[in-house]
């Protein structure tokens, strides 16, 4: 994500009301340290944390990252505990994890008051030897521990156990001077259900992503917690968190179009699908009563809020209203450059539907750093005839001193096909040979034959990052051209980060 992206999401999740965002891994990059210090400097509603390794420099890295938020900023600082990885990852013995941890601790209590501690592969980590880390690092100062299930081992009974032991055996998790935190991953689709668990033993803090996003499988998914505690309160009596259910299915919405992650139309919850009922027995049944089929209610997580269309008789007025019900955050001037690509697609299609607007709007985030804009295409492609495209790309980044100021740029080239042939002009254009197409993904974002297509590729460069670009139009070529263009700024822009480090 650009800055820009990172703080969207940031501010949306104060919206939502989660008590922490862990932002970024500060020392990892300069990109990331001025992300999470950018965070921490202007969403004011929530705590802010820096991730580091139980090393000096990504300590005080995330001690400055996080600064601008006062008593609101937190270091979390983790280290491997397990046998597995102590013996081939670390080469370390368990009295040395303990004084690095305790060490760790420390310099970061320096620093900040907000301590927290994760022992990575916790699950997975002697249960004896798991107590006696817990201990020392409360002692230390840490106001927080988090058991993590790193690589998503764990089945529920037994993650439970775990954690009712450790709540019952750490003096400061009984006396309430420092909480248990999990952290679970879905490998065997199990994040959800093992957090579940740990929260019935005695966790009181969850770490969890929107829409599951994460490494591997992903994370557990923050909007299928909250709703399950809720839903089943019954269950989880006496226990309940802050979240602004309502907007849920906006956070979803803002955090898949800024990751480039579409989400699944069955996925619980925010899935397009969560709440639709085609078979004749459930819509029958539904009709007599919601409740003989919908065990909670749409509205009550956002969905139902901006369902209705827009044509292109729609104002202006209108239009920004609909932009600022999904959470986009507008200037004067975007929004008159969204309202004008939304007047070119309502002369082609009846409706308008938020999914186009979501599409159109996106790319507005990266504008003001991106190097390259597509001004025109045109393609030629047939059974006997070469495919061929001719582009003209505008360079609207800074020029440098002794370039001729040419603003526009004309080429041509030929493919195995039409978008093959696009993005051999885009490469031949922006001069980025080096890019490798490793993924390319179609979908219509929204429903009929008028539909918006949306294309994402994912790029490989020659210093071994993969970057996603996405693009938006009636036209699926111009998308594709637009989402590889899209790619190529985002990887100038990683480019031009790393150059500052």
């Amino acid at each position: 994500m650009t800055l820009r992206q990172k703080l969207e999401v940031a501010q949306q999740l104060a919206r939502l009301k989660v008590d922490v965002v862990e932002a970024g891994f500060p020392v990892i990059s300069q990109g990331d340290f001025d992300a999470v210090h950018a965070i921490a400097s202007e969403v004011p509603a929530i705590s802010v944390a820096g991730l580091a390794r139980c090393v000096a420099k990504d300590i005080e890295a995330a001690g400055a990252a996080v600064k601008p938020a006062g008593a609101r900023g937190r270091v979390h600082v983790f280290l491997a505990t397990s046998k597995i990885h102590r013996e081939f990852k670390l080469g370390k013995a368990t009295d040395e994890i303990l004084r690095l941890a305790v060490e760790g601790v420390r310099h970061a209590k320096s620093l900040v008051n907000d301590v927290e501690f994760s022992p990575e592969d916790a699950s997975r980590t002697e249960p004896e030897f798991l107590i006696d880390v817990c201990n020392a690092v409360v002692e230390a100062g840490a106001r927080t521990v988090n058991i993590p299930d790193t690589v998503g081992y764990t089945i529920p009974e037994e993650f439970s156990v775990l954690i009712s032991r450790l709540a019952r055996e750490v003096e400061a998790f009984r006396t309430g001077k420092a909480i248990i935190s999990v952290h679970c991953h879905n490998d065997l689709g199990l994040a959800v259900a093992n957090s579940l668990a740990a929260i019935r033993a005695g966790a009181r803090q969850v770490e969890c992503t929107i829409n599951g996003l994460g490494e591997r499988a992903g994370n557990a998914a923050l909007e299928e917690l909250v709703m399950a505690i809720r839903t089943r309160s019954d269950f989880f009596a006496g226990i309940d968190c802050g979240i602004e259910a309502k907007e849920i299915v906006r956070s979803s919405k803002i955090v898949s179009r800024a990751s480039g992650f579409a989400v699944q139309k069955n996925k619980a919850i925010v899935g397009a699908n969560a709440f639709a009922h085609a078979s004749g027995i459930h819509q029958d049944g539904m009709l007599k009563n919601r409740n003989t089929y919908e065990i909670m209610q749409p509205e009550y997580v956002g969905w139902g809020e901006t369902d209705l269309s827009l044509t292109k008789h729609s104002g202006r007025a209108a239009v920004s209203a609909r932009l600022n019900a999904l959470g986009f955050r507008l200037s004067d001037n975007e929004v008159t450059a969204v309202f004008n690509q939304f007047k070119e697609i309502g002369d082609k299609k009846k409706y308008v539907y938020d999914e186009d607007l979501i599409a159109l709007a996106g790319g507005l985030l990266t504008a003001g750093v991106c190097t390259w804009e597509l001004e025109n295409i045109q393609y030629m492609s047939g059974r006997n005839s070469i495919p061929t495209a001719t582009i003209i790309l505008k360079k609207n980044g800074i020029i440098p001193k002794g370039e001729p100021q040419v603003t526009e740029f004309l080429d041509a080239d030929t493919g195995d096909g039409p978008v093959d042939a696009v993005f051999q002009t885009i490469k031949r254009i922006t001069d980025r040979q080096d890019a490798k197409l490793t993924e390319f993904t179609i979908r219509a974002t929204s429903g009929g034959e008028d539909a918006v297509g949306e294309v994402t590729v994912r790029l490989a460069f020659c210093d071994g990052k993969e970057v996603l670009g996405r693009g938006a139009s009636t036209d699926i070529i111009e998308a594709s051209a637009r989402a590889f263009i899209s790619a190529i700024n985002r990887q100038i822009l990683i480019e031009g980060a790393n150059s500052l480090v």
